[in-house]
């Protein structure tokens, strides 16, 4: 439909100001963000609550996970075919709703039903949150824009499971899902108040828009499946398991066959054709590395300090909250540099650098390794991501029509969430393989032929003795600790590997952004086609 004579919708601008929409945006995707993160520390004791196992009580992440990343892709349809400001509300208070009964919540099944709905509200946010900002900015200003959004999405990881272990040490595990209640009111009051759709959606919506029901259908079964093998794939032991392998075998081939069908469909749910811009598609590839990156990291980390050093998740939690301080002070610095004249596929390449070079000094941690130096690695570690987030967040919508804001958006977000839920299955096996190749390794030299070995074992004898204990208990008791502290040796030196293989791979892509095309100075996104 043709815009009305002498309207240039370049020139459209919201009716509030810019900074207010951004803060209102930025609220809900905290919540979001914070509420996924803030359960994992409460499972033991929701589990116990609810009289269920640990394993059984992981399909409240789970669930989740596969709810979110099935809505991820399609929400950029959602918002053109239903409005993206009512969209974005109705996941609000999907959100809000559903946080009230994961609360009051009296049985397992119905807290994972409940966690399905409110990970379908989650599942939305975030898409909306970028287009509304990339529609609320000129291009010129998105930078800092994208910076406070982006404090959102990595400060909340980082404070979640310390806020999560304080309030269910000091309340219950239910205001975990209580405290998202007065957030989502207040953000469904300021959404309403402040944001607006721009007029080239609401004209793409009164042309009007054909439901690809086999297009539906085939993002929902592949993402699901091909989630739940990431979630569970390690746990069941991968193609060990007949679910992961039925799984497996109906989810990738129902989104290859969704790939295709949408590439040469008319009004595609997910426009899989922006891939050809070379520059959408090179960052869509980054965020994706990102993913496996900020994920991989912030679950290796509190998992070392846990595991390896008998943390408990609140001061696990409190290691990383340094790197969250970081990350807030480095944000708008990144924000400013890539508003700046800086090339900023060269921001992206000295992120990559630095990131690498960072998470390489992640390699010498140790048993023994104290509070103080973990907190300073972590600080270390996340200080060059602002480089890479912002950036790649910006050229997301360099050369990319308005109107496709929407699809940019949910294909990025797509990418990034794939990104960490791989890289963290990736890690997650490659520890348990590492772990015992290094426990074999051990064995070889705690035979009685091994005189290093023998002489450590009549110590630990002579210990035990010391302390009263028998000849017979104290050398029972020698070779029990004998063998703990071989596994959390083994333990450690598969964290230092991990570090080192995620140091490599990013360290490789240091190069890889200059494929891109430097966007001309102040250069905007072409106008709406109408």
């Amino acid at each position: 439909m043709p815009a009305p004579p002498g309207i240039d919708h370049r020139d459209w601008k919201p009716s509030h100001n810019p900074w207010i929409v951004a803060m209102t945006v930025t609220l809900a995707t905290f919540m979001e963000v914070l509420d996924s993160s803030i359960a994992n520390v409460s499972l033991p004791h929701i589990a116990g609550s609810l009289g269920a196992t640990y394993e059984e009580a992981i399909w409240i992440l789970t669930s989740y996970l596969v709810s979110a990343a099935i809505v991820l892709p399609v929400s950029g349809w959602l918002s053109t075919v239903i409005g993206r400001k009512r969209f974005y509300m109705s996941c609000v208070a999907l959100f809000t709703i559903c946080s009230f009964f994961c609360g009051i919540a009296p049985t397992l099944p119905f807290l994972i039903v409940a966690r399905v709905l409110q990970g379908a509200g989650g599942g939305g946010l975030q898409p909306s949150e970028q287009a509304i900002l990339a529609d609320t900015f000129p291009a010129e200003k998105r930078g800092m824009a994208f910076a406070m959004y982006a404090m959102a999405v990595v400060v909340a990881p980082a404070i979640g499971p310390t806020l999560g272990g304080w309030i269910t040490d000091n309340f219950n595990w239910h205001w975990i899902f209580f405290i998202n209640i007065p957030v989502g009111l207040l953000s469904l009051f300021l959404t309403h108040r402040f944001v607006e759709d721009p007029p080239w959606l609401k004209e793409e919506r009164r042309a009007g828009i054909k439901i690809d029901y086999i297009g539906l259908a085939l993002i929902v079964i592949g993402v699901a499946c091909f989630q739940i093998v990431l979630d569970k794939g390690q746990e069941l032991d991968w193609f060990g398991s007949s679910l992961i392998t039925v799984m497996f075998c109906i989810g990738i081939p129902a989104l290859a066959a969704f790939f295709l069908w949408e590439w040469y469909h008319e009004q595609p749910i997910v426009d899989v054709r922006l891939l050809k811009n070379r520059n959408f598609g090179t960052a869509v590839f980054f965020s994706f590395t990102l993913g496996m990156v900020l994920f991989g990291s912030t679950v290796l980390i509190p998992e070392f300090l846990q595991t390896g050093l008998g943390y408990t998740a609140e001061r696990a939690g409190l290691a990383l909250s340094g790197g969250g301080l970081v990350l807030m002070l480095m944000m708008p610095v990144a924000g400013r540099l890539t508003a700046s004249k800086i090339d900023p596929r060269l921001l992206i390449s000295i992120g990559f650098l630095g990131t690498a070079v960072t998470l390489h000094l992640m390699t010498i941690i140790y048993l023994q390794i104290d509070f103080r130096t973990v907190v300073i690695l972590r600080m270390l570690q996340v200080i060059f991501l602002p480089l890479i987030f912002i950036p790649i967040t910006t050229l997301n919508y360099v050369g990319v029509p308005r109107e496709k804001n929407n699809q940019v958006s949910g294909l990025s977000n797509f990418a990034r969430n794939i990104g960490g839920s791989i890289g963290t299955s990736l890690l997650s096996t490659f520890l348990t393989r590492q772990n015992q190749t290094h426990l074999r390794m051990f064995a070889a030299h705690t035979s009685q032929a091994n005189g290093n070995f023998q002489q450590f074992l009549h110590g630990l004898e002579s210990l035990f003795l010391a302390q009263g204990y028998d000849a017979v208990t104290a050398a029972k008791k020698a070779l029990a600790l004998a063998y703990q502290v071989i596994q959390q040796q083994a333990s450690a030196l598969s964290f230092v590997n991990s570090f080192w293989i995620m140091s490599v791979v990013v360290a490789c892509l240091t190069p890889l952004p200059f494929i891109m095309r430097r966007p001309r100075p102040g250069e905007q996104q072409p106008r709406a086609a109408h």
